[in-house]
């Protein structure tokens, strides 16, 4: 049985901690709801859930419906090693559908306030490549995405060669 961290990361989110937690679990394998803490009564919002506490892809954590006092920003994101463009692709059009923000060099903003960094296997080595050229490139080529194309960045970092 693997040995789970004490520390969980908490988003503190204005409503919907149950639909975000079942949206995110549905767009991972190996994640599950495991806890509701329910409210006596629904808040102003209609929310009747307090905080769920999941698992997504293996990694705990508990979304809280805290009302409008604090907002998530892009200082905390999530970040997602993708196997694949085809998984990058899958990802990025759920997680901005429906109200998401598609930002700069693979991160965005879902519909929750959550923020997400998308990013192709083989970015970073792409990017901390010992050919300084190559690097540049890339990190230049990376700039101009918002969503990140892993072969159009082995392009621009091939480029000049």
């Amino acid at each position: 049985m693997p040995v789970r961290s004490r520390i969980t990361p908490f988003l503190w989110l204005e409503h919907s901690a149950e639909s975000a937690a079942r949206f995110y679990c549905s767009l991972f394998p190996n994640s599950a709801i495991e806890q509701f803490v329910r409210l006596p009564e629904p808040s102003p919002s209609g929310d009747a859930v307090a905080s769920v506490t999941f698992v997504l892809d293996g990694l705990p954590l508990i979304a809280f419906n805290g009302g409008p006092h604090f907002r998530l920003n892009e200082a905390f994101s999530l970040q997602v090693d993708c196997a694949d463009q085809a998984e990058v692709d899958r990802l990025w059009e759920a997680l901005t559908t429906d109200g998401g923000q598609a930002g700069h060099c693979g991160w965005l903003v879902d519909r929750f306030g959550v923020s997400w960094q998308i990013v192709p296997r083989g970015l970073i080595e792409l990017l901390s490549d010992p050919d300084r050229g190559r690097s540049s490139r890339a990190t230049q080529a990376m700039f101009g995405m918002s969503k990140l194309d892993i072969a159009e960045l082995h392009r621009a970092a091939d480029a000049n060669d």
